[in-house]
This record gives structure tokens, C-alpha cells and sequence, in this order.
């Protein structure tokens, strides 16, 4: 039974319970308040707490007026703000644009809790009600903003969210020793306008004012918003400098104004990590979300333990290098595995740990020795288009952390779904964690990335070649044969990628139909904040290179090139010919093996009633597709026998598995 004193403070009759006589912070949050240490908010506020400072929780405010924001009175230091674990743009919106249906993190997925652009819709409501308190802004959504920024749903380069929420200071990246920092000032006494030397933060200055650190200049906001070129330099200048031993202050300008990102604050060490995961969280949302249907977030990560921070893979589509940073950080073996009997004694507990993970699941340590001291490097990709000469491939520290928690009493099994990079995976020598991972690990099914197997797709991607995932892909079902286990792989498959074509999405499916694959779900490229793609689908140019590329803004182009990834479906049959025709692939149109889509109506009257025919015995229990495909409810078993798919795994995901033949 969950115990609403075991919480923060989130209404002024809890403050009076604790007998506080006055609160040092507000954490105001577009999120629903869940305790668990998957969730900024909760991790930000308990390291508050565990150094003396007095939090309350304002989650998901009502955001029409000032009077939720006037719930604690004025604290004593001030609000930090926060639109939760997510952008609030991508909360809200698919890659079409349309509004969500459901909201992962409020209270019974209802929409509407929050509003769009959370972060500056909250600190104007502060300002309204407070006029000069202290604002502190983070999380993702303030840290991908941070600089101007291409926005997809306005179509345009807005303003740095510093300048459009008012608020004094912008914490970026890993937020637990910046926050420190600002609250040990501000509780000296230092005014917030003249903190402005710690790293991991961005204020807005006067021209001509004091740097603390070397800095490099990018442009005004002026130029930024109307020449893509200058952005995508701007860029480029931001990207490489978001490492803590190499990082430089970057300035941007607004008329008068000058934007000063600080250089990085260094990654949190071991130690530090382990401090951050010992605190006490309830792992579990506040109940005053229970009669309301709770907050489905909690369910994917209420098992799950991080042991990592960080990400060397640098995928061009993905913000971790923008947000987290590409210096990998990992906990102790000890604070993992004590997490993990904490997890046991959970009333819930069904004997399942559901993910031992991070952003990248198999990695524990930097990419190679060099870095803590000279940093990452800039120009060069530790594992893309080829591994870096310096990498280490180590698996041995993660395999053991995965054995120990599976032998803690209560422990049935001990599962990997967050992300495996299974380039990292193939390039280690050593095979044992790749064998212990298939025979102990994967829950039925194992998640990796691949995204495309186009040459040109996947450099613009930063993705290894195809032929690094086919031979994971052959040495996996290898592996689950010798283990006599039925396991399937879930491959990620994106679509209308910045300088990808038509031709691309033709090859990839080509290879697609040679290895039987039939993805259930393609995803669209989405424009976010923070990374290289964006970058490159608004300009035309890959920013590190400063070459022009190919883009794909189309709404219809998308359509077909998405449609072609999913050649198989029925109702993509039109949209595939088009595509096909359009690329002047007709020989691709036909009724021979070589084939992507049958002729349309007319076209082959033949054909047309062979299909409506395949189609009725389909209805009627069929086995087999056209082109010798399986049909996409029979899987092979372990031992390369076709084996019928049972009820409950149907039910697993709708994503594509790819079957034992592949």
C-alpha cells in the first residue's frame, strides 16, 4: 500500500505534515509525479532533498491561469521547470502531425494535461505570478532547445526556449551536480542574474559582457532563422562541442543580447551513480493518480534497471549526444545488484527483470582509454562507417553484472530489451556474452536497430553497413538453433530518412522480400530537436560535412517510400506500383518471383484473378503467401520446423519478428 507521506510534498497539506515553515524549490513538471528513478523529476527532486534543500512537486499545473502556481507560495530559491521526460511537442503529436490519442505519462492516458511548449507556457505563468523568482528550466525539452532551433510542427527556426520562456538559467545535459551547484549559490545568497560560471548551464547576457570560459561565436538569431547554411554551421560548432574535456562556451546572438552556453558539466563517475540510484524512491506513481487509472509509464520500467548513462553510437537521428553526451558512465556491479533485490521485495514482483539497460544496453565503459583524458573526438565516430582502431570491445564486466542478479533469490529470469548495439556485439571476439545473452536473456524476442541496409540511407544515418547487422542477424539465429530456442529479432525499420530516395527504399524492399522479413510497423522519420538529421532535413545539408543531400519533405514521397518498406500490405499495392513507376522500376511490377507487386486491374486480367483466388484461400486457412513467402502468423522453431504461432505470442507486439529462415 503505497504511503503519500513516502512522496514530496505536493499540496501546502503535506508541506504543513513535514512541519516546514517554507520551501527552498517548486519542481513544476508536465509529467504526472512518479517516483522512480527512470524520471527526471523524481531523481532531480531527491537529490535536492538529500542535501538539505526543501522540495514540493507541482505536477502537470493548470496551466490556463496562475493560481496552481501559487499553490506553495513563493519559495525561497526558487522554480525549476521541467516538461517532463519528453518534449511536449512529442508528446502531443505523431510525425504527421495529428494529435496523440493517449498520454503515457498523465494519469490515465488521458490527453490535455499538459500543454504544448510545457516549459514556456509554465515559466511565463511564473513570471505572471511572481515577477523576478528565480527560474531554473531543464529536462529534455529546455536541453534540445537550448540554442535556436529548427522546429518541425512551426516549420520555422525559433528562438532559443532561454529567450521565449524568460526564465534566468537553461541546465543541459545530466542535471544533478549543475542543480547542485545553482542551489548551494543561491542558498549563499548569490543572485541568480550573477551565477554565471557553472558549467552545464546557458544564460543570456549584455554584449560585450564577461565569459568565464574560451568560447566560440556562432551567429545572431537574425541570420540563423533565415540562412540554412549558417545553421547548419551553427550547428556543427554546438555538436562538437557538447564534451566535457574539449567543450568550449558557445555564444549566440539576439540583438543586443549574447546567449552564452557554459561548456559541459562532466559526466557523473561511479560513485556518483550509485549515490543517485541509493536514494529512496517509492518506484511507483503518487496515489493520487489511483482512482484516476494510475500512469501507464511506470509499467515498462517498474523491473527495469539502468546501469549506464550516455552513448558512444552517435546515431545521426538520435538526441542522446546532444543531451547526455557521448561519454559512457556506468554504476557498480554492487549498487546494480542491490537495486535489484530492492526490486524483489516490491509487492508486484512476479520474479522478472525486465531490462538491465540505458541508452545503449552493452555498454559500460568509454570507447576507448584516451577519452576521460583528452575527450571524445570530434571528426570521428567510434563505431561508424567502420570501428575506430581505438575501440574497446569488452562485454566480460556486463555479462557478469546479468549472472549475479539472476542468482538473487526471488530472481526467475533476467531479461535485455532496451537497446543492444549488435555492431558492438559482433566486432567482441570473444563469443561468450553473445551466447549468454541468447540463452538467457532475450524475452522471445530481441530488439536491435538496424534501421535501413541502403549504403547511402545508412551513412546518412551513421550506421555501420548492412553487411555488420547480417552477420549479427545469421550468428543470433544460429545461436537460438544450438540452444533449440524459438526466438525471433525485432529489426527497427525507418522510413524517409534525410538523404534516402526512392531508389534506397526500392533496395531495402528487395532485401526485405530475399530474407522474408514483413515489417508490421515502419517508423517515419520525426524532425526533433538536437540532432543531425533535423539538421538536415531543414537545410539540405549534413551540417559535419557541409555537403548538400537529398531530403524528403514530401508528404505524398513519404507516403511511397514507406509504403515500398511495406511492399506486402494489400493497401499499399497502389502506392507501390507508383513508387516503382516512378523510379522507373517496372520490371518490379509483375507476376515472377522477382516481383514486388502484381500488375494492377486491368493491367493483367490473369493476374487479377489469381490474386482475388489466393485471397479466398487465404480466408479459408492457407499456409503459404505468393512468392514463397511464410505467412506472417508461422514462425520456425529452434530446430528450423515451421511452428504455428500461439495466442500469446501474437499478443507480445505487433512489430516485426523476422522468422528462423532469415
Amino acid at each position: 500500500m503505497k504511503n503519500r507521506d513516502d512522496f514530496l510534498p505536493v499540496s501546502m497539506e503535506d508541506v504543513k505534515k513535514r512541519g516546514w515553515s517554507d520551501i527552498d524549490f517548486v519542481y513544476v513538471s508536465g509529467d504526472a509525479y512518479v517516483d522512480h528513478p527512470s524520471f527526471g523529476a523524481a531523481i532531480i527532486t531527491r537529490v535536492l532533498e538529500s542535501r538539505g534543500f526543501r522540495v514540493a512537486v507541482l505536477a502537470q499545473p493548470d496551466y490556463k491561469s496562475t493560481k496552481d502556481f501559487m499553490r506553495f507560495g513563493r519559495p525561497r530559491l526558487g522554480f525549476l521547470v521541467s516538461s517532463g521526460n519528453i518534449d511536449s511537442m512529442v508528446a502531443h503529436y505523431t510525425v504527421s502531425k495529428k494529435r496523440r490519442s493517449y498520454d503515457y505519462y498523465s494519469p490515465g492516458g488521458k490527453m490535455g494535461y499538459r500543454p504544448d511548449r510545457a516549459v514556456i507556457v509554465y515559466s511565463n505563468r511564473i513570471r505572471e505570478a511572481y515577477g523576478d523568482v528565480p527560474v531554473i528550466i531543464g529536462g529534455l525539452e529546455a536541453s534540445l532547445r537550448r540554442f535556436a532551433h529548427y522546429d518541425y510542427w512551426d516549420d520555422r527556426v525559433r528562438r532559443s526556449i532561454l529567450v521565449d520562456s524568460r526564465a534566468d538559467i537553461l541546465t543541459y545535459g545530466m542535471g544533478e551536480n549543475i542543480i547542485l551547484r545553482i542551489a548551494t549559490l543561491l542558498d549563499r545568497g548569490i543572485p541568480i542574474k550573477k551565477i554565471r560560471d557553472v558549467r552545464g548551464t546557458v544564460y543570456l547576457a549584455k554584449k560585450g559582457e564577461k565569459v568565464n570560459y574560451d568560447y566560440i561565436e556562432t551567429a545572431d538569431y537574425d541570420v540563423l532563422k533565415t540562412d540554412k547554411e549558417a545553421y547548419a554551421k551553427a550547428f556543427a560548432v554546438q555538436y562538437k562541442n557538447t564534451d566535457s574535456v574539449r567543450g568550449k562556451a558557445i555564444l549566440e546572438y539576439y540583438g543586443d543580447k549574447v546567449l552564452v552556453q557554459n561548456p559541459p558539466m562532466p559526466p557523473l563517475e561511479r560513485e556518483e551513480l550509485d549515490f543517485v540510484y541509493s536514494l529512496p524512491y517509492v518506484r511507483d506513481y503518487h496515489p493520487d493518480y489511483d482512482e484516476l487509472g494510475g500512469v501507464s509509464a511506470i509499467n515498462e520500467v517498474k523491473f527495469s534497471l539502468t546501469h549506464n548513462r550516455g552513448c558512444f553510437g552517435a546515431c545521426n537521428f538520435c538526441a542522446i549526444a546532444f543531451h547526455q553526451g557521448r561519454e559512457v558512465r556506468s554504476r557498480s556491479e554492487e549498487s546494480v545488484i542491490k537495486e535489484a533485490k530492492l526490486l524483489t521485495e516490491l509487492p508486484d514482483f512476479k520474479g522478472y527483470i525486465h531490462d538491465v539497460g540505458g541508452p545503449t544496453a552493452n555498454f559500460r565503459y568509454p570507447s576507448c582509454d584516451k577519452q576521460r583524458e583528452q575527450g571524445v573526438c570530434p571528426g570521428r565516430k567510434c563505431l561508424s562507417p567502420t570501428p575506430c582502431k581505438h575501440l574497446k570491445v569488452d562485454h566480460s564486466e556486463y555479462a557478469h553484472l546479468l549472472r549475479e542478479i539472476e542468482k538473487i533469490d526471488k530472481v526467475k529470469k533476467v531479461f535485455v530489451r532496451s537497446g543492444i548495439r549488435f555492431d558492438y556485439l559482433i566486432y567482441d571476439k570473444d563469443p561468450s556474452f553473445f551466447k549468454q545473452l541468447v540463452e538467457h536473456h532475450v524475452s522471445g524476442q530481441l530488439k536491435v536497430a538496424p534501421e535501413h541496409i541502403s549504403q547511402n540511407a545508412l551513412m546518412m544515418m551513421g550506421k555501420p553497413p548492412v553487411e555488420v547487422y547480417e552477420k549479427f542477424r545469421d550468428k543470433y539465429f544460429h545461436l537460438c538453433e544450438r540452444a533449440g530456442k524459438e526466438q525471433y529479432l525485432v529489426p527497427y525499420l525507418m522510413s524517409s530518412h534525410p538523404g534516402t530516395t526512392l531508389d534506397d527504399a526500392i533496395e531495402m524492399a528487395l532485401w526485405l522480400k530475399k530474407f522474408g522479413y514483413s515489417p508490421e510497423q515502419v517508423q517515419d522519420f520525426y524532425p526533433t530537436p538536437g540532432t543531425i538529421s533535423t539538421v538536415m532535413f531543414y537545410t539540405g545539408i549534413h551540417p559535419m560535412t557541409g555537403k548538400k543531400i537529398y531530403v524528403t519533405t514530401d508528404y505524398h514521397e513519404k507516403q511511397l517510400q514507406r509504403a515500398l518498406l511495406q511492399y506486402s500490405k494489400p493497401e499499399n499495392r497502389n502506392l507501390v506500383r507508383e513508387a516503382l513507376h516512378k523510379a522507373g522500376r517496372d520490371d518490379l511490377i509483375g507476376n515472377t518471383e522477382g516481383c514486388l507487386v502484381r500488375p494492377a486491374f486491368g493491367q493483367d486480367r490473369d493476374s487479377y484473378h489469381k490474386v482475388k483466388s489466393f485471397e479466398r484461400e487465404g480466408k479459408r486457412g492457407a499456409k503459404k503467401a505468393p512468392h514463397g513467402r511464410t505467412n506472417q502468423f508461422q514462425r520456425t522453431n529452434g530446430k528450423g520446423k515451421s511452428a504455428k504461432s500461439t495466442n500469446s505470442y501474437n499478443s507480445v507486439t505487433k512489430k516485426e519478428k523476422s522468422n528462423k529462415k532469415a
